[in-house]
């Protein structure tokens, strides 16, 4: 399984569809690695994470990914 985390300069509002090939992802193997480098995009300040995509059908947007970040369970700091 494969996990994309999209992101884009603080203050990006939601992706449209077609704007994903121009976007900036990583892959990661698991949602909770995706989830983690979400937390360190946060972090640092300048980025953040738009969009965690799966292979399975997953889709975080900015909000959901944001209270999975709040809640702390994927704040590991990669």
């Amino acid at each position: 399984m494969t996990y994309r985390t999209y992101s884009g300069p603080r203050g990006s509002g939601a992706i449209e569809p077609l704007a994903k090939d121009r976007l900036l992802y990583k892959e990661f193997d698991t949602l909770d690695g995706a989830l983690a480098w979400a937390g360190h995009l946060d972090r640092g300040g300048s980025r953040i994470a738009l969009l965690i995509e799966g292979d399975d059908g997953t889709q975080l947007g900015q909000r959901e990914i944001a209270a999975a970040l709040r809640h702390g369970a994927f704040d590991r700091g990669t």
